[in-house]
């Protein structure tokens, strides 16, 4: 059953919004807002199973305003809110005239886990959102108000923007975190979960944190960025020979996700355990684990899509971009990890015969914390429906 969204409520000056290419290639890239004049008191914050990611607004030097970005591993939960706390002390020192309270949003699990903490260490109104309307909102507002943040990705084109359609409804919303949803959005404030699964993200660290040395989050992000999954993987080509045309797969298509392993320990004698396992290079482990958890969420993508209907797909979750280290494509641009959407990509337009597409979104793992920035009170602020007046995101009247 579609479940009907509540009235949203921040109003931000989107007018010439734009993403700023001025910035480390490791950083999350700021979204300009110049025409945003106005103070902001509260900031937003998503605290997922793996990563806590958190939003913010700052003045700039050209007296307009930027949306920043910043992500956190949630078992050093203790580093995100020394953080939050110090944009609170910000606030509280930069206001020369009595405003509004500070107030953090928070949405994810970890928005009711680490509830009692928030309140007792950062001394504000802590609001609980619910997690799966803040990704609609968030994604809404990225597609139909930031310029250049959606695109395609192809080998021959890795970042082809796109520009929202009069109408962006249906679509299906396949967020990955360290599990995996999918939502059919059906219009601005109606949406529905309609699957899943457990092999998301969190699968992939998890199993990488096994299997090779990596032990933190960035050293996992740079054993799955480099490696030859065909040190591991058996392909269509290792069984075939060739091509198998009559079905239409390439010699290269992944046929046994770890199946030369397989085929090594039957076929060759080893002192121990150890010795087997020095075989194989981290890389190339982390690169397979890469592809396999892929190719099963860009299956069941295609499935949901088919079974409902739909022909827009967006992938959303830090898992696009995590399993790389972001890196330049051209003109400063950069996006998240070409095997990642490479796979999700191949895997929709394989199965639906080129009849639905992937997007991605440049600020794709920060869809909640956004639409949870954006549920902010008071109530004459909003998210935009049906109309923009002077630039901002407006609202219907409570």
């Amino acid at each position: 059953m579609d479940t009907v969204l509540k009235t949203l409520s921040v109003q931000i000056n989107v007018q010439g919004a734009k993403i700023v290419s001025d910035m480390a290639p490791d950083k999350t890239r700021e979204i300009a807002l110049p025409h945003h004049k106005e103070e902001v008191s509260h900031i937003a914050v998503d605290i997922g199973g793996s990563l806590a990611k958190v939003v913010y607004i700052t003045k700039d030097a050209e007296g307009g305003s930027r949306f920043n970005f910043r992500r956190f591993e949630t078992k050093e939960i203790d580093k995100c809110i020394a953080f939050l706390s110090s944009l609170c002390k910000r606030y509280t020192e930069s206001c020369k005239v009595e405003g509004p309270a500070m107030c953090v949003m928070a949405t994810g699990g970890g928005a009711f886990k680490y509830y009692d903490r928030f309140r007792a260490e950062l001394g504000v109104e802590i609001v609980r959102e619910d997690e799966m309307e803040c990704l609609i909102v968030g994604l809404d507002f990225f597609i139909t108000e930031i310029p250049d943040e959606v695109f395609t990705y192809s080998e021959s084109e890795p970042m082809k923007f796109c520009h929202p359609q009069p109408n962006i409804y249906p679509y299906l919303l396949c967020n990955i975190g360290s599990g995996v949803s999918m939502i059919k959005v059906s219009g601005p404030e109606q949406y529905e979960r309609i699957g899943g699964s457990s092999l998301g993200g969190g699968t992939l660290w998890g199993l990488m944190s096994i299997l090779t040395d990596a032990k933190t989050f960035d050293e996992m992000l740079e054993v799955s960025r480099t490696g030859d999954n065909m040190a591991v993987d058996m392909s269509v080509g290792d069984i075939y020979g060739t091509n198998y045309d009559k079905i239409g797969l390439k010699s290269t298509i992944i046929a046994s996700t770890f199946g030369k392993v397989f085929q090594k320990k039957l076929t060759q004698q080893h002192d121990s355990i150890h010795d087997f396992q020095s075989r194989f290079r981290p890389e190339d482990i982390g690169k397979s684990l890469l592809y396999a958890i892929s190719n099963n969420i860009g299956q069941i993508a295609y499935l949901q899509a088919r079974i409902h209907e739909l022909e827009t797909i967006y992938f959303g979750g830090t898992y696009i971009r995590g399993p790389l280290l972001q890196y330049f494509i051209s003109k400063a641009y950069f996006v998240g990890h070409p095997a990642t959407m490479h796979t999700l990509s191949y895997a929709i337009r394989f199965w639906s015969g080129g009849t639905k597409k992937a997007y991605f979104l440049r600020h794709e793992g920060y869809l909640g914390a956004v639409g949870a920035f954006l549920k902010h009170q008071p109530r004459n602020w909003g998210r935009r429906c049906a109309n923009m007046t002077n630039g901002f995101v407006g609202s219907r009247n409570p």
